[in-house]
């Protein structure tokens, strides 16, 4: 008779990394998301955070939720659909829904349930979603949870797009693409797959939880960095990179954010976002408005370090955002040059398979509005002299 741990008795590829002491997951940090954090008890630059506006200790940031946790206490005991939806909650939806010019907006505990809420929500038996085959795992997830037909396309393919999407059949269909791709740092190409949307009666939903604060005149995300705003179906995002909380929320027409109250099963049967991350949120759309600056500084970061990487060798693949990848291609090299990079006071990210396609392993580097030119000098001396010792420039 089989025994369904077997299967975990039988996982050794994770410990025998750790046996090569290059395992680089489930690193503690003992202090706050900065640019430099506390790991063992050293100070390491931190080049793999998705703070992009760095405000996860900025005071009014703290201050909001300090003063929320002093009204509402810690949490709310119960779910949005029941007890669980405080003054504050309807108070941020409004706020959104005006921020990405919707007329609603509907807030979830995660930003990977607003993916699966919505998306299995939405996509019925008869309907089609049409994916991205690089698109984010609560995504992919979300289709699988639907009850509809999955088809996907060729990374920001638009040829592809067209060839599936003619392949559909007259009922539902629904597009669903990350505006930034969380690991390549590329930006999907909304205007083509507008007008596809269009010609082949599709409806489309972008995850901009890379986006905001980030891309747009007004760091509003991909829609407004292509003039789509009003075009645009579905927007998502998350609160645990730009706005330094935790949760999500989805953007659309009233219609549709009032379906998915009475339907989403990880809205309706989840625990509410707890009142402090709310405030919190409030707090960083403020700051994304008021400090313009702050995205100013941070493109410039951007096109300096994509320059200079490119510079020294590396391969930063299309990358156009402050996520800038290191292609190294084998993965146990990618663990070796992150293992480096560690021991001398950088903390990065590896990417290997499934998260990215066999042979692909890289280096997820991400930067912050707040880093500064002497921990960017630093960085990049560090990379290329780590990048030549390992052969990879």
């Amino acid at each position: 008779m089989a025994d369904i741990f077997t299967k975990c008795r039988e996982f050794t590829r994770a410990k025998e990394i750790m046996a090569m002491g290059i395992y680089p997951y489930f690193t503690e940090i003992s202090s706050a998301q900065e640019t430099e954090v506390i790991i063992d008890g050293r100070n390491v630059l931190m080049l793999g955070s998705n703070s992009y506006l760095g405000l996860t200790c900025h005071p009014k940031v703290k201050a909001a939720a300090a003063a929320a946790l002093d009204k509402y206490g810690t949490g709310c005991a119960g779910s949005r659909f029941l007890n669980g939806t405080l003054d504050i909650h309807r108070e941020l939806e409004e706020r959104l829904a005006r921020f990405f010019r919707k007329e609603d907006a509907l807030v979830f505990s995660t930003g990977f349930q607003t993916n699966l809420g919505t998306i299995s929500a939405l996509v019925a038996k008869n309907d089609t979603v049409l994916i991205d085959r690089l698109d984010h795992a609560s995504i992919i997830d979300g289709t699988r949870m639907a009850f509809g037909k999955i088809k996907k396309f060729i990374h920001n393919d638009m040829e592809d797009l067209d060839r599936v999407l003619s392949l559909c059949n007259e009922n539902g269909k629904l597009i669903v693409i990350d505006g930034v791709f969380s690991m390549e740092g590329d930006i999907a190409r909304l205007p083509r797959i507008n007008e596809l949307a269009k010609k082949y009666g599709a409806r489309i939903m972008v995850d901009d939880a890379h986006s905001i604060g980030v891309l747009g005149k007004t760091g509003r995300g991909t829609s407004e960095h292509f003039g789509l705003e009003s075009e645009i179906d579905l927007i998502m995002i998350t609160f645990s990179k730009t706005l330094a909380s935790i949760g999500g929320c989805v953007a659309g027409d009233e219609s549709v954010i009032h379906y998915l109250k009475h339907h989403s099963r990880p809205l309706i049967f989840s625990a509410s976002l707890p009142p402090s991350a709310v405030a919190t949120v409030m707090a960083c759309l403020d700051i994304i408005e008021e400090e313009p600056e702050r995205r100013e500084r941070l493109w410039n970061i951007t096109h300096k370090m994509q320059s200079e990487f490119t510079g020294m060798g590396f391969d930063i693949g299309k990358s156009e955002t402050p996520i800038i990848p290191l292609f190294i291609g084998d993965m146990e090299k990618a663990f070796m040059m992150r293992k480096l990079l560690f021991d001398a006071g950088i903390f990065v990210n590896p990417v290997v398979p499934p998260a990215v396609p066999p042979e692909q392993a890289l280096i997820r580097t991400s930067f912050m509005a707040t880093h500064t030119d002497p921990q960017l000098d630093f960085a990049l001396e560090t990379f290329q002299k780590m990048g030549k010792k390992l052969g990879i420039i």
